[in-house]
């Protein structure tokens, strides 16, 4: 005889007192499937069109892989950054009440309100030779317009939100009896952050650096104004994609597109089975 504990493992979906389950879940695989998967899908098949031999010959173009450098590399850095950063003005934001918080509040959000290209614009005045800011760093020997740099401030600008709204509600539910326990437990200042309040923000501060790290990935429109696009140097994938898309180059445009895919599909799966195992190791599975 099967026991109630056995048989409730075999449930592939939790009883609720809100009916309608199968329609809304026939509505999301059917939408998922337009939106995603059948586009995907259409990548996919025209990438295995073109043959291993001329999909490898494509991708492992010279230009190619400098455009996937920059990319990936600039992606990554502003990820990080904005991890360090996005923690930080989070924090600020949940434990201290001061002049002008609302504001600083909505001003994090801006980068999800305006247009990629009103930002790339911006910063290219910013930071261009003769740029507010760049004035002052030219006479210095450093140049960020027109160079990987300023792809990477370009995508810290517009990536800190993912990270801040994703930490912040959860750091609004750490109670601060937590700190003052283990303050009166002889744990010092750094002790608390590291041992205490960070585990319980690891899953959430890997799922902003990830959506962070997606969305410089793929970023456009704040980017090439700022870059310079000067092919091995400031060179983005998606603008590659762009420009072989104006070639009428199909095939090179499928190819750079489908590694990309594949590329940000491994990233992303690493980080979330990380994120499972921090779950896990700090005891926050569900």
């Amino acid at each position: 005889m099967i026991s109630a504990r056995s048989a409730a493992r075999w449930h592939w979906k939790n009883p609720s007192v809100i009916p309608g389950f199968g329609l809304t879940l026939g509505f999301t695989l059917a939408y998922l499937t337009l939106i995603i998967l059948i586009p995907l899908a259409a990548l996919g098949w025209r990438s295995a069109a073109l043959g291993w031999f001329d999909f490898f010959r494509l991708i492992t173009d010279a230009r190619t892989l400098g455009a996937l450098k920059v990319s990936f590399s600039t992606a990554l850095i502003a990820a990080v950054v904005n991890v360090v950063f996005g923690v930080i003005t989070a924090w600020v934001l949940v434990r201290y009440d001061f002049p002008g918080r609302r504001v600083v509040d909505a001003i994090v959000d801006l980068p999800f309100a305006i247009p990629t290209a009103v930002a790339g614009i911006a910063l290219t005045a910013l930071y261009a030779p003769n740029g507010l800011i760049g004035s002052f760093l030219t006479p210095l020997g450093i140049k960020v317009a027109y160079t990987p740099i300023g792809i990477v401030i370009a995508l810290i600008a517009i990536g800190l939100p993912f990270v801040v709204r994703t930490v912040q509600p959860v750091m609004q539910e750490i109670s601060r009896e937590v700190e003052e326990a283990a303050a009166s437990l002889g744990a010092n200042r750094f002790q608390t952050i590291f041992r205490v309040i960070l585990p319980g923000l690891v899953p959430a501060i890997l799922t902003g650096f990830a959506l962070a790290l997606a969305r410089g990935i793929g970023e456009y429109g704040s980017v090439i104004f700022i870059a310079g696009n000067i092919p091995f140097v400031s060179e983005i994938a998606p603008l590659l994609i762009v420009i072989r898309l104006e070639e009428f180059d199909y095939g090179s445009a499928t190819a750079i597109a489908t590694i990309m895919l594949i590329i940000s599909f491994l990233m992303l799966l690493l980080i979330n089975v990380i994120q499972a195992w921090s779950r896990r190791r700090f005891g926050y599975e569900q």
